[in-house]
């Protein structure tokens, strides 16, 4: 069972080096120094001025992505070869932290089948002595499958470009691990939605929306249910907000057989569309996140909008 996160930016941002380290100190995967530094420049000298350039949990990762991007190649090296081979089973790998423990065992990297682990360690050995360090991936929310997709693909890359990809999913790592130790007493961030019916060209009134929150697990399950206005939004405002806009993965549901059945608009007997589900991740709770549908009783589009 998970607890949540206890301090804020501003606690930490007050506290010793000591609470500072164990805090941070695993963010990036065997690493401490990225802690050290962030003390150093932001948190030692207690300067109000300086701890005032950092409010939220984003600035607060932007200084230690800083701090890294600032680092010499040799360290970044150091770094990147600290993590460990995505293909090897959870259970045998007694250096790993605990942050890649629990990463690894979400996508099911525990679990291989005889063919995909001899797969695994086909395309890591590649990369391995290809690149030099070993195939880093951001794992928490994603699948073996995807995992082994995305190393076939990156396998090919020249040096710089992979060097810069795997740093780059090293942050990501990195954000993930911060959100899950910094409590964040409101978020800011918060979710809307727009539906426009391009058949008609004209907003979508009317129509049924829901709102389902599939991971984490402990949270899953039905959030709200809405019915567009006028202008083909959701009435009263965003959908999220406030202490209900939290990270995770979620799914809309357009109720767009419904809606077309009451503007009476040419169907088949069993309509082409009717449920329309668009699943989607809210990765920081910081941000406005909107999801529009351009739907006509025959094709649907979406973006992230503004």
């Amino acid at each position: 069972m998970t607890t949540s996160p206890e301090i804020t930016v501003h606690a930490l941002l007050k506290s010793s080096k000591n609470e500072v380290r164990a805090i941070l100190g695993g963010t990036y995967e065997h690493s401490p120094w990225v802690a050290e530094e962030f003390f150093a420049l932001h948190c030692s000298s207690h300067d109000d001025a300086t701890a005032g350039k950092i409010d939220d949990v984003r600035q607060l990762f932007d200084a230690m992505q800083a701090i890294v991007d600032g680092a010499s190649r040799e360290r970044k090296l150091e770094l990147l070869r600290a993590h460990p081979d995505l293909c090897e089973k959870v259970e045998s790998l007694r250096a790993l932290t605990g942050e890649s423990q629990e990463e690894q065992s979400r996508a099911g990297l525990g679990s291989l089948t005889n063919e995909e682990r001899e797969r695994f360690l086909q395309l890591n050995e590649q990369y391995r002595s290809k690149f030099g360090f070993p195939f880093i991936l951001a794992v928490r929310n994603v699948t073996k499958h995807t995992v082994l997709a995305a190393i076939e693909g990156r396998v090919v890359s020249e040096m710089e470009m992979e060097f810069a990809s795997a740093l780059g999913q090293v942050h990501k790592i990195a954000w993930m691990r911060l959100l899950a130790k910094i409590h964040i007493p409101s978020s800011t961030g918060f979710l809307t939605c727009h539906v426009l019916d391009t058949a008609h060209g004209c907003p979508a009134a009317g129509m049924r929306v829901h709102l389902h929150r599939l991971s984490p697990p402990e949270s899953a399950g039905p959030v709200a249910e809405f019915r567009t206005n006028d202008d083909g939004r959701l009435p009263g405002g965003p959908a999220l907000k406030g202490g209900d806009f939290k990270i995770g993965v979620y799914e809309w549901t357009f109720f767009v057989g419904d809606y077309f059945a009451r503007k009476n608009a040419k169907t088949c007997g069993i309509p082409f569309l009717d449920e329309v589900p668009i699943r989607f991740g809210i990765d920081d709770p910081t941000e406005h996140y909107h999801v529009p549908l351009l739907v006509s009783p025959w094709s649907f589009s979406t973006y992230r909008g503004s």
